[in-house]
């Protein structure tokens, strides 16, 4: 008797080109070589379906191959560092574990008050738009890039020896704030986060994942 198989999909990253968390995503995929497709979704179009998905109506979101969804950024790049042996991007350590996946919050952390800042002076109309939040947002940025160039010094990645968890996510916020705040001048304050980004945009990964200017 012959046996039925489901018939399973590629996985899918789910978003859009300027995400700068779906950045870190597809970044990390092609780090682990592990395939998936990118599917495009404007989550601030009318007709987005991303809610059907996501239920937070965010990107990223990874569908697996049986359709299950996995979400947010955080927990499909742990999954995916799971996937493949390839360059394990996070230690299995406790503290080394612990240590990189700071970074990641602290980079994180740098995107979500950047965007939250766009937001204000993007989405709302102007007389309603705040500037003590737009700096306050600002502010949490300038205290985390400085706190990023004291904790990276004179190294050459973040954590270790090597490229890890860590770059990928001070990287993926480092490049939007050049896409959405050229006027933040970190390049010049801390030339030791540029020349891990310099570093970082020679690699294939980031080169493929650059976000579109225009």
């Amino acid at each position: 008797m012959a046996l039925s198989m489901a018939i399973l999909t590629p996985m899918k990253i789910i978003g859009s080109l300027t995400s700068p968390y779906v950045r870190k995503v597809r970044i990390v995929f092609s780090e682990k070589k592990v395939e998936a497709t990118h599917e495009l979704e404007n989550v601030w179009a009318s007709d987005t379906k991303m809610s059907a998905i996501n239920p937070l109506g965010k990107v990223p979101c990874l569908l697996l191959d049986d359709g299950e969804a996995i979400y947010d950024s955080r927990v499909i790049v742990e999954y995916a560092d799971t996937l493949s042996p390839v360059g394990k991007l996070i230690p299995a350590g406790s503290r080394e574990r612990a240590t990189v996946k700071t970074w990641e919050a602290l980079a994180d952390g740098v995107m979500d008050a950047g965007i939250l800042a766009r937001l204000e002076a993007t989405w709302r109309p102007t007389e309603q738009q705040s500037q003590a939040w737009i700096d306050r947002q600002m502010g949490k940025t300038g205290t985390a890039l400085r706190e990023m160039s004291e904790k990276l010094g004179g190294n050459a990645w973040c954590h270790s020896n090597q490229m890890t968890l860590a770059d990928i996510a001070v990287g993926c916020a480092l490049g939007y704030l050049l896409l959405r705040f050229p006027t933040v001048q970190w390049q010049e304050q801390y030339p030791n986060l540029d020349r891990l980004y310099q570093k970082l945009m020679q690699r294939t990964s980031f080169i493929e994942t650059a976000p579109p200017t225009a």
